[in-house]
């Protein structure tokens, strides 16, 4: 009887999630195994080549507002020549007033430099991103091409196995060590250490071992826009990236004077069709206009060349859930990462390193996070004897609709 083979970590989930947590061992010296059910690493929502990084300076749990400051700096010193930083512009919201001490206090709490975030009155965001709006300009907020990353992190290594076409489903405590099984009953492997990063496939895989996470899919269509170079459009396209309701990047000219421009994205909550859709296309439209504040816009002059469909994975209190799972000793969670894997999986990589590791949390700590955040992360939170009821944790907070801090509308 061939026996079983055994590793010491091993990794369910090829995405960013995944192979930004196997690079962090690999850089440690560390072997480890990932495993996926595709081909290859990227394949799911971690395709998606335009994602947005930045802060999240909008209203919301104050947890969240400083747990992205702390993943957008891990990210943005980690993905290095991966990250396209061309800026991105938070336009204040169009029915409130434009408070600009607000603002800077808010930021100021939020430990943001004028490096990081700076507050712009339309004039001034005009002459410094050329939008003629009131908001935050974050001059280091940037894009990223996942699956070029997720490649680039999985390259060959002599420390890095992988199995590749090889689906998961069920998670045995045999021993001392985990057994992976697919959905046949045939065993895989097994490991000391098994850290699930398989976003919405994360819940079924606990559910295996009897714990059940609040998770859900979010389905959202980007859509990919031909402008040209005759329209009146032409003028508002924006040479930065705009984060608000929704999100769109710079648009770019092409040989023949026309442009190509990125909108997104839809936000369709407990769905998971992977389906092109009319309907989203269209709500992508209708929030350029908003987001470049354009109403006359006409939006039939925005011609769908293509889109982009993926499934987010939620919690049920919008935070990601990273961290060892107390109740099952050797298990370890990096989900529900929301609209914010580039910002996540860097601080997974870091966090769940250093617990597999068993390593003090030295960096982290410097850069800011405490024991309330650590619980705001962690699996124990949904569980009975966290520390903190989940409405404690900002159960309304958006991982995905910032919302800027305003003053009393407007009379």
């Amino acid at each position: 009887m061939q026996q079983l083979p055994h590793h010491e970590i091993v990794i369910i989930g090829a995405g960013i999630a995944g192979a930004t947590i196997a690079n962090e061992f690999l850089m440690r010296g560390q072997a480890v195994c990932i495993i996926d059910s595709a081909k290859g690493p990227a394949t799911a929502c971690s395709k998606h080549s335009y994602a947005l990084a930045h802060p999240h300076i909008g209203k919301g749990s104050p947890r969240l507002l400083r747990l992205t400051r702390i993943a957008f700096l891990l990210a943005r010193a980690r993905w290095g020549e991966d990250w396209n930083q061309h800026g991105v512009f938070q336009p204040s919201k169009k029915d409130r007033v434009f408070d600009r001490e607000e603002l800077v206090k808010h930021l100021l709490d939020l430990e943001l430099d004028e490096g990081i975030a700076r507050v712009l009155d339309a004039q001034e965001a005009k002459r410094s991103c050329g939008l003629e709006q009131n908001g935050v300009w974050m001059q280091v907020g940037a894009s990223l091409d996942l699956a070029t990353a997720a490649f680039n992190l999985l390259k060959p290594h002599a420390l890095l196995h992988s199995q590749w076409s090889t689906q998961i489903t069920h998670l045995e405590k045999l021993g001392n060590s985990w057994v992976l099984s697919d959905e046949a009953g045939v065993r895989k492997v097994s490991a000391n250490k098994v850290i699930i990063a398989a976003a919405m496939g994360s819940k079924p895989l606990a559910a295996s071992m009897d714990i059940r996470l609040p998770l859900r899919p979010v389905r959202g269509q980007l859509s990919i826009f031909s402008v040209t170079a005759d329209d009146p459009w032409v003028n508002r396209l924006p040479k930065t990236a705009i984060s608000g309701e929704g999100y769109c990047l710079p648009a770019e000219q092409r040989a023949d004077g026309s442009y190509r421009w990125i909108v997104g994205s839809s936000f369709d909550e407990g769905e998971d069709d992977l389906a092109e859709r009319d309907s989203s296309d269209q709500f992508n439209r209708e929030q350029a206009k908003g987001l470049l504040n354009y109403p006359q816009g006409n939006v039939d002059s925005l011609i769908k060349e293509d889109s982009f469909i993926g499934v987010r994975c939620v919690a049920g209190d919008r935070l990601p859930i990273i961290g060892k799972l107390a109740q099952r000793p050797g298990i370890f969670l990096a989900t529900a990462f929301g609209s914010r894997g580039i910002l996540w999986s860097a601080l997974a990589a870091k966090l769940i390193c250093a617990q597999v590791l068993e390593e003090d949390l030295a960096l982290l700590t410097r850069l800011g996070l405490t024991a309330d955040l650590l619980a705001a992360l962690a699996p124990a939170r949904f569980f009975a004897g966290a520390l903190a009821a989940p409405s404690a944790l900002g159960a309304l907070a958006s991982n995905s609709k910032p919302i800027l801090p305003v003053a009393s509308k407007a009379k």
